[in-house]
């Protein structure tokens, strides 16, 4: 596979286990042609080289990177301003080791710019990494976005708001709900109305499994979100049917 296909369009590899890195030299650096690739479990750190020449890319998965595939958000946001055609877009991580070095964190670039066909993102991973990559990118097509967050103490995600309010389809939010799972919270945004199973909707969890910790990300999530939804007329705040029954620790603070 170290070697030029011209004519290749799609490629799909999913590996489990102790997997080498691949070399800089996967696909001959030059895949013209491509339009989907999607890797699952394989480290590949010099993938941004072999992104730039892949202009004709619409979707691309990253399924659970290993912590010796890590991939700079700067690079692959470098490699994303050729890619006028991607619509799915996947960086899925495995571990909270994705968090960027805070020393090596760029400051925000003067300009933007806009992926227009981009509409279905995914990403797993820490907030500061989606923080980096999404500081340089716009989404005007945006239309069902998913996030989930390594558990922290702190979810500062400026830049995911002013991605979300740029997004046309995302300024039709009436109702937010807040679910209490058995190891994550999540806060679904959608409008009330529309087709089941054609709704835009915003989808943002954050891994936790101790009950007791998930107050403070859920304050910060509502705090920081809803402020930037001026249309929210309905908030829905509840366990899900099927957790077990909460049992919150007696040393807990009042204000929580």
């Amino acid at each position: 596979m170290q070697k030029p296909f011209p004519e290749l369009t799609h490629l799909e590899v999913l590996l489990y286990g102790d997997v080498p890195v691949l070399p800089a030299s996967f696909l001959g650096e030059s895949p013209p042609r491509l339009r989907e690739l999607k890797l699952r479990s394989i480290p590949f750190p010099s993938i941004p080289k072999l992104l730039l020449s892949a202009n004709d890319l619409v979707t691309l998965s990253l399924h659970d990177i290993p912590d010796s595939g890590y991939i700079l958000p700067d690079a692959i946001a470098t490699a994303l301003t050729v890619m006028i055609r991607l619509e799915s877009l996947r960086p899925l991580f495995r571990s909270p080791r994705s968090r960027p070095d805070p020393a090596s964190r760029p400051l925000p670039p003067p300009t933007r710019f806009a992926l227009p066909a981009l509409t279905e993102p995914i990403f797993i991973g820490a907030h500061e990494y989606l923080e980096d990559l999404l500081v340089r990118i716009d989404a005007p097509l945006l239309y069902n976005l998913y996030i989930l967050f390594f558990m922290d103490l702190n979810f500062d995600v400026p830049q995911l708001h002013r991605f979300i309010c740029h997004a046309e389809k995302f300024k039709t939010f009436d109702h937010a709900e807040v679910l209490i799972l058995d190891h994550a919270i999540l806060l679904g945004l959608y409008p009330k109305t529309g087709e089941v199973g054609h709704r835009t909707w915003l989808e943002l969890r954050i891994s936790c499994r101790e009950l007791q910790w998930q107050l403070s990300p859920l304050a910060q999530v509502c705090s920081s979100f809803f402020p930037f939804i001026p249309t929210l007329e309905e908030l829905e705040i509840r366990e899900s049917d099927n957790s077990k029954p909460s049992h919150w620790e007696d040393d807990m603070e009042d204000a929580q």
